[in-house]
């Protein structure tokens, strides 16, 4: 889920020489190493927020050649963290070494590091073996950089930890080994619990759920979820995430109501640059309303940048709208590898039944009498004895209120009745009571993400002040804009 925001730059000249291509970033590097060094000492987060935002942007320009230049100017060279994080960077040719001990030499080393750099470097070796898609080193990384955690406890640390806990869990997860590590999210997870780090709750919930849905474990998903301790969301990603993974469980549980809401607000909330969590969130939801007898629109699956992907769900929509099952048996086939990949099998499966009562309410609608032989033959049902079972739906349609109509056994007659005008029922004013929810929900969200500023409506601001908030408005809307994209 995570995707990356390329920096634009000016290619320079290939050359052997680190001089020629890398200053630039490890200068970047060393700048971020003295945000974080601000940070810690004026214990002021959103410095340590903005040098993670900064470091995501530069993971692509990240060299093997740079990082050990880094460590010598961030950690104590001999010390005994940096000759285990420098045992993780894979080595580059001696001439390349030696331009950055050269580089390097230039800078006097801090005498004392902090826990915060520390656990920065952590971070940045552990993103650049992933990177590099050295999976079983960056294993071993952050298992080191894990128990180098549980020692830690500052409040200026919860942000770095947040993020190694992504992708110490990313690690496992890459090299099939996730199961190893549940006992140790958990022990996390009540460790950022009594250290009231919440945004170190909020990640490791997401990861153990993360961890359970993909060994199927649904039920301990729940029990987790509903008994972990909730409170505001302090990171949109995590929330969406969580939206996501609550759908899931909703949905297998057979809650598709709450299900549906959730995988809409997850899409909803999800950053545009996200492009793969709403995908998924579409899919899911797409499958949900099928199951509450919905029909999602057109537009739904003409998403930008999403028609290649839903395509599938298209064709399995178009099929439940007609009410062919041999339709649906043939393009639950033709996508079955989609499907399995998706882990909407078994949902599909469901979906059988809705396909048979579609099929069924336009028989009742078009016809006002029929023989059960010919709805058995009109549904196509294949079984040994299609009068017998398709008496058993028509009876368990006309008992649902799926249809209006009435079974006559000894005739073996399905009788509909006159269709009336819709009108004249409650269920317009059902229809625009559900949109009026909506609308006022969405509303009073908006209301309370709302932040002004103390005492605004007492101190009346000048023209030059107010361009200048409106300037900082706008930067951080920005800030908050680029580190949505950096989460996902």
């Amino acid at each position: 889920m995570t995707q990356d925001v390329e920096m634009k730059e000016q290619h320079p000249a290939p050359s052997n020489s680190l001089s020629s291509t890398s200053p630039s970033t490890l200068q970047h590097l060393k700048d971020i190493a003295a945000l974080i060094e601000t940070g810690a000492y004026t214990r002021e987060v959103r410095r340590i927020v903005r040098a993670i935002r900064w470091t995501i942007q530069l993971r692509k320009k990240l060299k093997a050649s740079v990082l050990p230049a880094f460590l010598n100017f961030v950690l104590v060279p001999g010390s005994d963290a940096h000759s285990r994080m420098s045992s993780y960077v894979p080595k580059e040719d001696e001439h390349d070494m030696e331009v950055d001990t050269a580089t390097s030499a230039a800078q006097a080393p801090a005498k004392h590091s902090l826990p915060e750099l520390e656990i920065y470097c952590y971070l940045l070796i552990l993103i650049f073996l992933i990177d590099q898609k050295r999976y079983s080193e960056a294993k071993a990384c952050s298992s080191a950089s894990i128990a180098r955690l549980r020692n830690l406890n500052r409040r200026t640390v919860d942000v770095l930890a947040s993020r190694l806990y992504f992708y110490y869990s990313l690690s496992y997860e890459l090299t099939g080994d996730l199961a190893e590590i549940r006992g140790n999210l958990l022990a996390l997870h009540r460790t950022a619990t009594l250290r009231h780090d919440e945004l170190g709750q909020e990640t490791l919930l997401n990861l153990l759920l993360r961890n359970y849905l993909h060994y199927n474990l649904y039920d301990q998903a729940e029990k987790l979820r509903s008994k972990a301790p909730r409170f505001e969301a302090h990171s949109n990603q995590q929330f969406c995430r969580y939206l996501f993974y609550l759908g899931k469980i909703r949905t297998i549980q057979l809650e598709y109501t709450d299900a549906k809401e959730s995988l809409l607000q997850a899409a909803r909330k999800a950053p545009v640059s996200a492009l793969g969590f709403r995908v998924q969130c579409n899919k899911w939801a797409v499958i949900v309303r099928l199951l509450l007898g919905e029909i999602p629109e057109r537009t739904v699956f003409m998403q930008k940048g999403m028609e290649k992907a839903l395509r599938p769900y298209f064709e399995l929509t178009n099929a439940v709208r007609i009410g062919d099952l041999e339709l649906f048996k043939a393009v639950a086939e033709k996508f079955a590898t989609t499907f399995s990949s998706d882990r909407t099998n078994n949902l599909i499966v469901r979906l059988r039944h809705n396909v048979i009562r579609t099929g069924l309410r336009n028989i009742s609608i078009s016809y006002s009498r029929i023989s059960l032989a010919d709805v058995a033959k009109k549904l196509r049902l294949d079984s040994a004895n299609p009068v017998a079972d398709a008496e058993s739906i028509v009876s368990k349609a006309i008992r649902d209120g799926a249809i209006d109509a009435t079974l006559d056994h000894a005739n073996g007659w399905m009788v509909s009745k006159e269709t009336g005008d819709i009108y004249s029922t409650n269920e317009p004013q059902i229809a625009f009571n559900s949109r009026i929810a909506f609308c006022l929900n969405m509303h009073n969200e908006a209301v309370r993400a709302l932040r002004f500023p103390p005492n605004s409506h007492k101190e009346k601001e000048s023209a030059e002040k107010r361009r200048e908030r409106q300037q900082q408005e706008q930067e951080l809307a920005k800030h908050i804009a680029e580190e949505e994209e950096d989460e996902f």
